[in-house]
């Protein structure tokens, strides 16, 4: 079988299993979850054989026209490198632990058939994504992933939260892809074609008419799909859906498509010096910003969410300076540690019953609990805060260096003052970033208080899939020296000067807030265990009814009080209550656009009831007073008709004999 035939298998299988899921999900139950883990199980091995055949080397194109459109053509088309088939790997490594987790995790939800197709669906969207060489094809699997992000996202659509969370995420991310379609279509009447290839080439050779206009655009789709400031906020929210979806979500689909997308079309950002610095701009607010709202968050996966926010801002801190290979190469190992995250998430919630830091605090014992999410976390959150070995490590620390480069005038692939940006950035960001993993680490399983309720033991596809994850979470950073190959040929090695400094900020960060956590851990023992902290702010958020009866019996009465065992809190003074709910921005958005279109609706409402409908009223009045009118003169009396018969005929005599007088 060619490299070609199988790389079409790759995206085709996912499709087909979730096409004969919805079709036999509910005629034939017991197919569903073959149907769900076998496709993407099989995608996995074809995409491992096509990254294999390709190699590291020259890029497999294959292309056939889809139909004549007597203008810019639209093809069939593959190009797949080096990084495009690791990426395809990655897609089905996380896709295909997604699945197998799902099974138990959602072993008793009755809609499990119509989120396993639509994973499923979802997964051969981003593969679309990856391999296609057309813009065009590749818009299709971009905007198919939008569709199944609001479904999956509004699983459970009996809470309100679910429901306002899949409408957000859709709106937002459609508010960027508007001026990214325009921005396509514009690439690709200044190029003649659709075709990637083709388009760089026209790139090269100067041929892009409005490149700073044309990148802007494309950055405003970018920054919706992978959740980059101003368009980041849907992305916590999103966390209302099951929680193997966060994983799909904010390891290796949706998010990660805008990340790819520049990467593979950085020659068109590349000429513009202008964009480069608005995208190295974008990625330094994205980064410190979510990495200090992840610092304030009580939900658990709501932390897990501002930190994909941080670790996306390193990615396109990467291509803002140039660097595609260091930004994919944090891409693979994110996806690593971040599904592994939110998987072991998802264990601990299930063995504790909340969501909430907070009362997870005050929970004793829930490490051993849970023995394989606490260890295996502990390995995903040591590679998020880049501490060596771990993958996290030689992927953020390639990032620095590749911003250092830049910054020093080491490299001309981007402008100096975006290397500056991102390398103070990215500093400022390691702290932080180790900062609130070490918090989630020490809340969530060094809490002290009474024991943590038994909700019975996770299944086994669960905890398997765990150490799966961990594995690369681990060792892939380790690869980085075979690496180049499957790039550009670019050493990866971390830059010895951003090396020390990265790590060192990083432990510096880790034992500020396990310091902060024991002078914090000794003021809680001044309040009563039995009381369910939460914070003292309305806005910032208070333990959910249902989570403070699910542990009355466990912790006695409950009182709400501010949260004493919280180092966050300590850490960020009065800029918490701020950071607890993203800096405003929601409140912001909704001032700046929400109020004033509800404002204008419900002006054009009230022109439409009382201007429009008048009218409408209006004309419908007079033939109603004429028909009463006429239907007071028919009484059905005969002795009336004849009456108004002769008077009539009176009356045309009369008539008569005047006008002849008058003749």
């Amino acid at each position: 079988m060619t490299t070609t035939t199988l790389a079409v298998l790759v995206p085709l299988l996912p499709f087909l299993g979730a096409a004969a899921g919805l079709l036999l999900g509910r005629t034939a139950p017991g197919f569903v979850r073959p149907l769900a883990v076998l496709p993407s199980l099989t995608s996995l091995v074809l995409a491992v054989l096509v990254a294999v055949r390709q190699g590291g080397g020259p890029a497999i194109d294959s292309h056939t026209e889809l139909t004549p459109t007597g203008s810019v053509p639209i093809e069939l088309a593959l190009h797949i490198d080096g990084f495009a088939a690791l990426v395809a790997v990655l897609v089905g490594v996380v896709a295909s632990c997604v699945q197998i987790y799902s099974t138990g995790y959602l072993r008793d939800d009755p809609r499990y058939p119509s989120y396993a197709a639509l994973v499923s669906l979802f997964t051969s969207a981003m593969l679309l994504v990856v391999y296609s060489g057309d813009l065009m094809v590749l818009l299709v699997g971009w905007e198919i992933m939008g569709i199944c992000s609001y479904f999956l996202v509004g699983h459970y659509w009996e809470t309100p939260e679910a429901r306002a969370a899949s409408i957000k995420a859709f709106l937002v991310t459609k508010l960027g892809d508007v001026p990214f379609l325009i921005g396509l279509f514009a690439l690709a009447t200044d190029a003649g074609s659709f075709r990637i290839t083709t388009v760089l080439g026209t790139v090269a050779s100067g041929g892009l008419h409005h490149p700073t206009l044309v990148a802007l655009l494309l950055l405003a789709g970018v920054a919706g799909k992978s959740a980059q400031f101003p368009l980041h906020t849907w992305l916590p929210d999103a966390m209302a859906g099951p929680t193997p979806v966060s994983a799909l979500i904010h390891a290796a689909t949706m998010v990660a498509a805008g990340v790819y997308f520049i990467a593979r079309l950085l020659p068109v950002f590349q000429a513009s010096s202008a964009a480069m610095v608005v995208l190295a701009v974008m990625a330094a607010v994205t980064m410190a910003g979510s990495a200090l709202a992840a610092l304030a968050q009580d939900d658990i996966k709501r932390v897990l969410a501002y930190s994909t926010i941080g670790q996306l801002g390193y990615m396109t801190g990467a291509l803002a300076v140039g660097d595609r290979d260091a930004a994919v190469f944090h891409l693979m190992a994110h996806g690593a540690f971040k599904a592994l995250l939110f998987l072991a998430a998802g264990v601990i919630i299930h063995a504790s019953g909340t969501n909430s830091l907070a009362v997870m605090s005050r929970m004793k014992d829930l490490r051993h609990r849970v023995p394989d999410a606490y260890w295996t976390m502990t390995v995903a959150l040591l590679a998020l805060a880049a501490i060596p070995p771990f993958s996290g490590f030689f992927s953020k620390e390639a990032v620095l260096g590749a911003a250092e480069h830049v910054a020093t005038g080491h490299t001309e692939h981007a402008p100096g003052a975006a290397g500056w940006i991102v390398l103070v950035s990215g500093l400022i960001t390691a702290v932080l970033t180790a900062a609130y993993a070490t918090r989630l680490w020490l809340l969530a399983f060094r809490g002290q208080g009474a024991e943590a309720p038994d909700h019975g033991r996770q299944p086994l596809s669960m905890t398997v899939v765990l150490w799966v994850l961990a594995v690369p979470s681990l060792v892939f950073g380790l690869a980085y020296g075979t690496l180049p190959d499957w790039f550009d040929g670019r050493d990866l090695t971390p830059v010895l000067t951003t090396s020390v400094l990265g790590t060192g900020l990083a432990l510096v960060g880790g034992l500020v807030t396990y310091g902060a956590w024991r002078h914090t851990t000794a003021l809680a023992a001044r309040v009563p265990l039995g009381a369910v902290v939460a914070h003292p702010d309305a806005d910032a958020g208070t333990v959910e009814a249902e989570a403070i009866a699910l542990h009355a019996s466990a912790f006695g009465d409950v009182a709400y009080a501010p949260d004493p065992a919280d180092p966050g809190r300590l850490l960020l003074g009065p800029l918490h209550r701020h950071a607890a709910v993203g800096f405003h921005l929601d409140a912001v958005y909704s001032a700046l656009f929400v109020r004033p279109v509800q404002a204008g609706a419900s002006l054009v409402r009230f022109l439409d009831r009382e201007v429009v409908d008048t009218y409408v009223r209006g004309a419908a009045a007079l033939p109603r007073w004429l028909g009463a009118a006429v239907r007071r003169a028919q009484t059905g009396n005969v002795q009336t008709y004849v009456s108004a018969l002769l008077a009539g005929t009176v009356v045309l005599v009369v008539a008569a004999l005047l006008v002849a007088t008058g003749a």
